[in-house]
């Protein structure tokens, strides 16, 4: 698939809202300002998506425009890995979510994973670092790093045995540890299949150092 379209959309929208961000001519603002309206059409037209969702996505982005932080935890049980199933598609992914302002990553996921799953960890190793654009994933509007933490359980053994009861979550309805070759259907806009595989070495080479791109 020829992305090159979201490529131009995603560029011109962040030469437009830095120069919004420090212009002051305003001749200058003005044209900005028609350079973000034609990331907005190029964006709709290819996407196929009502140009005020395009706008509407967009005129919220203030400041230096830079990458989003997507944050993922890793936790294993023995040899299983933990996933939540998201209610937005029905399948499966590492818990985690976009990091929030004041919060460090580590602090991130730790959030993110009890938040999805209700189980309590610590984040002990960034495994790896990835530019989304890179792996695979479905396009998205947004110019993402995923950044994926190993997170050791802290919760005791009997509460690890609930999985079941653990459903009420506001993003997911499901929580269950699985096997590297027993991987139900992913989510591919939150974790791709190679990825998976991936963190799964990097348990059986706990020496390893991070990846990144």
């Amino acid at each position: 698939m020829d992305l090159t379209w979201l490529r131009w959309a995603r560029e011109l929208q962040a030469i437009a809202q830095n120069g919004l961000t420090y212009g002051t001519d305003p001749y200058d603002i003005e044209r900005y300002e028609s350079v973000r309206a034609l990331a907005n059409e190029i964006m709709a037209s290819y996407a196929a998506v009502d140009p005020a969702d395009v706008r509407d996505l967009f005129a919220c982005e203030r400041g230096h425009a830079t990458p989003k932080v997507d944050v993922r935890g890793v936790v294993f049980d023995d040899d299983m890995l933990l996933l939540v199933r998201e209610r937005a598609d029905g399948l499966w992914t590492l818990p985690g979510g976009w990091a929030d302002v004041d919060e460090s990553p580590g602090e991130a996921v730790v959030r993110e994973v009890y938040e999805e799953s209700g189980y309590r960890t610590r984040a002990v190793k960034l495994l790896a670092l990835y530019d989304r654009d890179r792996h695979g994933h479905p396009p998205h509007p947004y110019h993402i790093y995923k950044l994926f933490f190993h997170c050791e359980l802290t919760d005791s053994p009997a509460a690890r045995a609930v999985d079941a009861d653990r459903t009420a979550f506001a993003e997911t309805d499901g929580v269950a540890f699985f096997r590297e070759h027993e991987m139900p259907e992913l989510s591919l806009s939150r974790v791709m299949p190679a990825q998976i595989t991936r963190l799964f070495q990097h348990h059986r080479h706990p020496g390893w150092p991070t990846d990144f791109d």
